[in-house]
């Protein structure tokens, strides 16, 4: 596979039309497809001789930047309002954060990584940060540096991750981001919820009635009949359908809706006309709300992160900003427990990338090197924040240990995700997953609320992308 040009890198982020990219690259692709890497390739061997002072990071929220400060062993000192780290040797850190909506992150790091030719030393992005649902568009490119080859990890320092997080940003054989997490998905539920609609709320029983979609389904019935939701809202169980599906969104300019999708529809209009859930839509507060402790809703399906990220905030009665503490008594602490439910599955992740252009290669390894590879390092986050960290080994330590989630009612959900995540398989991921699982989700959502029909629907979704992607043709439907 070829990398992506900055003509197709333009058309990748859906910023520009063709003619505009032409008239930005000023070129033919491979002519500054070459510069581009020769640009890589110089800033990897002139590194040691003309390390800069200044290290700039771009990430769309705060989450890498609690994990650097935190964790990263040269940190300093942290200015008061977090704008910059200061290092031991002196550099400083700045932290430029532009929030994810409406493609804005990625709007404005493309347009940086445009620019970095001609930006001054200190201005030039050394590190920017990716998610798994467009991670190909960026690793696909001249923009970032190959992790082993230019920017000097081993194999020995990635011998201990898992595979799939190394895969999904490597192309033909080229490794161009590393991270410090894996993300397997589970089910969360409600154990107060369980033992009233089950008659228990022991993990492993509860996954003996969720464990395929039909038991899943017996059980959102149950649950309705004892005036509780199964789920919170349309967007709920869409990626453990969307993980699980047969090939690929896009197959050359032809966007292939896989069968697996549908069936996250028919469940999901069988669910809100049935009211087996709340009409909610991710990231929304009545979302939000069910989490917590007036929440009746049975379960939440997340990732690692989601877990000590979002869920745990959104259990407390008395928010941490409020004063309150996380421990059982504040809302709805320990209530939850998590089982594998119905299918295995992944969501997000957050990989590291150099840029190619960057004077800072010497500290991006160490930053690479320690936050992403160190066992004791992965080992520690784990332990002192619930997330799911990125080495095997530690991670089947603390899975086979006595560790227990108070969160999560004493479990050891680190044994159930170290179990999860040797199934996660990220061959069908690509460069438009993110903007087609948006624009499939919000065309849908007007055919479970009985705004449209299905057929009307699938039109609607057909015109989003068409002009979101220009370079898309064709919408083939499972028949």
């Amino acid at each position: 596979m070829r990398k992506i040009s900055r003509r197709n890198f333009l058309l990748a982020s859906g910023a520009v039309t063709i003619s505009a990219a032409l008239s930005a690259c000023g070129g033919s692709s491979s002519s500054t497809s070459t510069a581009s890497s020769a640009a890589a390739s110089t800033a990897a061997s002139d590194a040691t001789a003309a390390q800069g002072k200044v290290l700039n990071i771009w990430c769309w929220n705060d989450e890498f930047q609690d994990r650097f400060n935190d964790y990263y062993p040269e940190v300093a000192s942290i200015a008061d309002d977090k704008s910059t780290t200061t290092l031991k040797d002196g550099t400083v850190v700045k932290w430029t954060i532009n929030a994810n909506e409406n493609n804005n992150y990625q709007n404005k790091l493309d347009e940086a990584l445009l620019n970095q030719d001609s930006a001054a030393d200190d201005d030039k992005v050394d590190i920017f940060l990716i998610e798994a649902d467009y991670a190909l568009k960026y690793v696909d490119s001249d923009y970032a540096l190959d992790v082993k080859a230019d920017i000097g990890l081993t194999d020995a320092d990635l011998a201990g991750q898992y595979q799939y997080t190394k895969d999904i940003v490597t192309v033909d054989g080229s490794q161009r981001g590393t991270t410090w997490q894996a993300t397997p998905g589970l089910f969360a539920y409600r154990r107060s919820i369980a033992k009233d609609v089950l008659g228990t709320d022991d993990p492993t029983e509860v996954q003996s009635y969720l464990s395929d979609w039909d038991k899943f389904n017996d059980v959102a019935a149950q649950a309705h009949d004892k005036g509780y939701k199964m789920l919170s809202g349309f967007d709920d169980a869409y990626r453990t359908f969307s993980n699980n599906v047969a090939a690929p969104w896009v197959d050359g300019t032809t966007v292939k809706v896989d069968p697996n999708i549908m069936k996250w529809v028919d469940q999901t209009k069988e669910y809100t006309d049935k009211g087996y859930n709340n009409k909610s839509s991710l990231w929304d507060n009545q979302w939000a709300a069910d989490q917590g402790p007036s929440g009746k809703v049975f379960g939440f399906f997340y990732s690692t992160w989601g877990i000590n990220f979002t869920l745990l905030g959104n259990s407390l009665e008395t928010p941490v900003a409020e004063g309150g503490k996380e421990e059982v008594g504040n809302g709805i602490y320990g209530d939850y427990a998590v089982c594998e439910g119905p299918q295995p599955y992944y969501w997000g992740g957050t990989w590291i990338c150099g840029a190619a252009g960057s004077d800072n290669i010497d500290t991006i390894r160490d930053v690479m090197q320690k936050l992403t590879c160190d066992e004791a390092i992965m080992k520690q986050i784990t332990l002192d924040t619930q997330d799911y960290t990125n080495n095997e080994a530690a991670m089947e330590e603390i899975a086979n240990s006595d560790y227990k989630s108070d969160f999560l009612g004493g479990q050891n959900h680190i044994a159930l995700f170290a179990e999860a995540a040797k199934k996660i398989d990220m061959s069908n991921a690509g460069p438009y997953d993110q903007g087609l699982n948006e624009s499939f989700q919000t065309a849908f959502k007007d055919y479970f609320t009985g705004a449209v029909d299905e057929d009307t629907a699938k039109a609607n979704f057909e015109t989003a992308i068409k002009e979101k992607y220009p370079e898309l043709t064709e919408v083939v439907w499972p028949a």
